[in-house]
């Protein structure tokens, strides 16, 4: 395999892949989220003034969060839904995912490229990272959960 034409073809499909999802964060948009931690907020672990707080967090932050989060496994696919809902530019978002994305598929094709047949190293490595950032998001969404039932029990 050609390493550059699987870096281009890797980045283009990894590019492609988050336009479903800034779509539905575009959807979804700030006030049917704002709606939705109304209504869900406890199951969210969002209520309203959480929201408007994560979307000031993304405002300030939002262009070096879709960079860096196309580096993370996990999160690469999902930073595209709070782009959406910030309305991030698509030129901007396209660059910045573009940007990571090409990053990230450089340092697997390298990875692969050097390993040879011994690619299964590579998943050695990206898939405890990978179950290590999903744990991480289950447990600091079980953690919120608990932290909501202690604060409404002092109430």
């Amino acid at each position: 395999m050609d390493p550059v034409l699987v870096v281009l073809v890797g980045t283009a499909g990894s590019v492609l892949g988050g336009l479903p999802w800034y779509y539905i964060g575009r959807v979804l948009g700030h006030d049917r989220l704002i709606a939705l931690s109304e209504r869900f907020g406890f199951i969210m672990t969002m209520d309203p003034p959480d929201v408007e707080m994560a979307f000031g967090w993304f405002a300030r932050h939002g262009r070096k969060a879709v960079l860096l989060g196309r580096l993370i496994p996990a999160i690469r696919t999902l930073i595209s839904v709070p782009a959406g809902m910030a309305r991030m530019g698509m030129p901007t978002f396209l660059l910045l995912t573009t940007i990571g994305s090409l990053v990230w598929t450089s340092v697997l094709t390298a990875a692969g490229y050097l390993l040879e047949s011994q690619y299964e190293k590579v998943e050695t490595w990206v898939d405890p990272v990978s179950k290590i950032v999903v744990y991480g998001c289950i447990a600091l969404y079980l953690g919120r959960m608990g932290w909501r039932l202690v604060r409404g029990a002092r109430k």
